[in-house]
């Protein structure tokens, strides 16, 4: 069984939510669905400019999610208008949002700022620098992190310690130079 999706964040909803070549009919014309989500990665990504890291950390999502999400909108948006279909944007698990939640570490003071307005740069109460995004907004991406990549580790459950992937390569490497200290160590007992 798949997992289930997250909801994903959302800033904007349309004015209107079809779009259809001037000399369609409606009721002849196919529609090619584009999700809210499709529509606000394609908004963040396109419009506004954002890198990827920072359009799906607003949408509460891994990087690879959201170049998967933007990846599937610019692909139903270039169809739409080369094969001259209607566009209907709706659906998806959304989570529509308009402020972001703010608390200062030194004074423990909380406060909203709306979503597009860039982050404080100091405390509304005490001034201070030392300001995080508030627990609760940050999205849940749960014990890994924000979608970082794990490439080159493998994490125990048991162990403190991550073990480091090695190439091939590195290990034949290893392997040849204990070789190389069994020999010596063996002719040293043998003198």
């Amino acid at each position: 069984m798949p997992r289930p999706c997250c909801r994903r964040r959302i800033a904007f909803t349309p004015p209107c939510n079809l779009f259809m070549p001037a000399d369609a009919r409606c009721e002849t014309a196919q529609e090619i669905m584009l999700t809210l989500d499709e529509l606000e990665a394609l908004r963040l990504a396109d419009l506004e400019g954002l890198y990827q890291e920072e359009a799906a950390e607003r949408m509460n999502v891994s990087r690879q999610t959201f170049a998967r999400i933007v990846g599937s909108a610019r692909k139903k948006v270039a169809q739409a208008l080369l094969e001259g279909k209607a566009l209907r944007i709706e659906g998806g698990i959304v989570e529509v949002v308009t402020m972001r939640k703010f608390v200062c570490l030194d004074c423990k003071k909380e406060w909203e700022v709306p979503y597009g307005t860039g982050r404080p740069q100091a405390c509304p109460q005490c001034g201070s620098g030392n300001i995080h995004r508030h627990p609760e907004d940050r999205g849940g991406f749960g014990k890994r992190g924000r979608g970082r990549c794990l490439r080159g580790r493998r994490i125990s459950a048991q162990a403190g310690k991550p073990n480091l992937c090695q190439s091939p390569l590195n290990v034949a490497k290893e392997n040849v130079n204990i070789q190389e200290e069994n020999v010596e160590e063996e002719n040293k007992r043998k003198e």
